[in-house]
């Protein structure tokens, strides 16, 4: 199983960026996915996560109203738009997959990762 993560980049402070993972596996459909991010010298932290079918979505409280996640499972793809975004949004973003139902914050209950794409917010 691959994960590929892509559409990072560097932005001013207040602008947007769209980040897109793409699964290899046809299986995606069934599976929770959810982007989490790592700063330079931190743990990493969940962002965002949502269900298989796209009716259940959950937020980290400093994303929220900010940030949207979202999935195309015709496209084995999950997205995360990410509005208004502020330097304390740096980070490198992953996304990640568990391939049932659980919708969780909890990076040990995902089991594929991406490769990660770098997010860099000037102020």
């Amino acid at each position: 199983v691959q994960l590929q993560a892509s559409g990072g980049g560097l932005v001013q402070a207040g602008g947007s960026l769209k980040l897109s993972c793409v699964a290899s596996e046809r299986a995606f459909s069934g599976w929770t996915m959810a982007w989490f991010r790592q700063a330079p010298g931190k743990e990493r932290d969940f962002v965002a996560g949502i269900n298989w079918n796209g009716g259940h979505t959950y937020y980290a409280v400093s994303v929220r109203g900010r940030f949207t996640i979202s999935r195309d499972n015709a496209k084995n793809t999950v997205y995360l738009q990410m509005n208004s975004l502020k330097p304390e949004d740096t980070a490198v973003y992953y996304c990640a997959a568990r391939s049932d139902l659980l919708l969780t914050s909890s990076e040990y209950e995902y089991i594929y990762w991406g490769q990660g794409t770098q997010v860099t917010v000037s102020s």
